[in-house]
């Protein structure tokens, strides 16, 4: 499984139209092979910053099934308006994990 990680920088005074338009935008993601899921995380000590975390079966899911897909197109017309600056994109994998 990969993680793919980027902080959202949101507009100021767009954050909540953001939340809305990012759960309308969540059904283009999670149609594509190899998507496992996703969350949205707000920070909480930073105003309009947030944490994009979705898990991936391979990296290539995400570079080339999602980026070069229709639905990507849909996604970054709803999206990508909203981000000051644009985002990072990272992929991480687990190399250790510990659950309680």
């Amino acid at each position: 499984m990969i993680l793919e990680a980027a902080f959202l920088f949101v507009k100021p005074d767009f954050a909540a139209q953001f939340e809305i338009d990012f759960a309308k935008a969540s059904q283009y993601i999670s149609s594509i092979d190899g998507y496992l899921g996703h969350t949205l995380q707000k920070c909480l000590e930073v105003e309009n910053k947030y944490l994009l975390l979705v898990d991936w079966n391979t990296l290539e899911d995400h570079t080339v099934g999602f980026r070069t897909s229709e639905a990507y197109l849909e996604w970054k017309n709803i999206l990508h308006h909203y981000y000051e600056p644009f985002p990072v994109v990272e992929h991480f994998e687990t190399v250790f994990e510990n659950k309680k």
